[in-house]
């Protein structure tokens, strides 16, 4: 029998560098959605929203409600180009990725309403969101996209036809667990990351005594996740307890978390996220967390592996003043984050 993590490393080569069918045509859409979106704006519109895959502006991104951002913002599209901007989304993403997306952009009506009162509040629009195009979408070359606004970035890179870059990855939710209904929100008891926030509670909760002690880090949670918005994703040292100390339901429950997040995306760069994990060696991911160990307190969680960093904060309150119901979560690569080799 092949061991698992030899199998893993095969995929990942394969969905990485070898580009196989299912990898090539996952490009190969995006590929088609870039251009067929392109294709649908007009010459003022395609000025804004494609900029040189090279720029120093694809790697400037943030969560942040941003008065200026690169790209076409998603108000101004016909309902014919949303719908193709849209798409080009869901090309990146998995059906419940896609829906996650939808609903944290639906959460600015809730800001929005909840904020009405609150004098030089940000501007909330679930329509403020930016999709910018890197290059000339191809087969050959390189090309990449974004879509952007508060609480909610993706950035792929493409080169030759595969897919080499799916990160940064951020995904938000304020309210974390909806408890107003706002019109065009989403309903009363949505959690938009409810798998990515409780399943971390539940690892933790199942850590005895002297794994607890190695995975808490720090009674109080950090005021937000580590280098927002920079270029580069932090390199220090993983801190917490090493999957090696986990016992087998454990490191299941491991699993899940960080396939909650990968699930997010299309099913290849899924895969490939959790082959290139499996290929560095799962027993050197650390979870390490800080915070209090129930919900409704301040919290957050890093899980960090060879390959990658997975930082999620949920201290804020909500605008109604719930505290500890605003999350922020991120997934960098280590190795390609925003489709550059290190």
């Amino acid at each position: 029998m092949v061991h698992l993590a030899a199998k893993f490393a095969c995929v990942v080569v394969l969905l990485l560098h070898a580009a196989p069918v299912l990898a090539q045509s996952r490009a190969e859409g995006m590929a088609a959605a870039a251009n067929a979106f392109l294709a649908a704006l007009t010459p003022e519109q395609r000025t804004e929203a494609v900029v040189a895959f090279d720029s120093p502006q694809r790697r400037d991104w943030h969560n942040i409600p941003k008065d200026d951002r690169k790209g076409v913002e998603f108000a101004v599209l016909s309902p014919e180009q949303r719908q193709l901007a849209l798409a080009l989304l869901h090309s990146g993403l998995s059906d419940d990725g896609y829906d996650k997306a939808l609903k944290i952009m639906s959460l600015e009506n809730n800001l929005r309403e909840g904020e009405k009162n609150v004098q030089g509040a940000p501007l909330r629009d679930p329509e403020r969101y930016f999709i910018t195009i890197f290059g000339e979408p191809a087969g050959v070359g390189a090309w990449g996209w974004s879509f952007e606004g508060h609480h909610f970035s993706q950035n792929i890179a493409v080169q030759d036809g595969t897919i080499v870059g799916d990160t940064p990855s951020f995904w938000g939710a304020n309210p974390a667990t909806l408890i107003t209904f706002v019109e065009g929100g989403p309903e009363v008891g949505t959690r938009t990351l409810a798998q990515e926030e409780q399943l971390a509670f539940d690892l933790l909760t199942s850590l005895d005594q002297s794994q607890r002690a190695e995975a808490i880090i720090a009674d109080k949670p950090p005021a937000d996740y580590r280098a927002a918005g920079q270029p580069e994703p932090p390199r220090s040292a993983p801190e917490g307890i090493p999957a090696k100390q986990l016992t087998d339901l454990q490191k299941e429950t491991l699993r899940s978390l960080l396939a909650a997040f990968c699930n997010n995306q299309a099913p290849e760069l899924a895969a490939a996220r959790l082959a290139e994990i499996d290929a560095s060696g799962f027993d050197r991911v650390h979870f390490a967390w800080q915070g209090a160990d129930k919900p409704g307190v301040g919290h957050a969680y890093r899980i960090q592996g060879p390959t990658f960093l997975l930082e999620l904060v949920n201290i804020q309150a909500d605008p109604a003043g719930n505290p500890a119901n605003h999350i922020h979560s991120v997934w960098r690569s280590l190795n390609h984050d925003f489709g550059v080799a290190e």
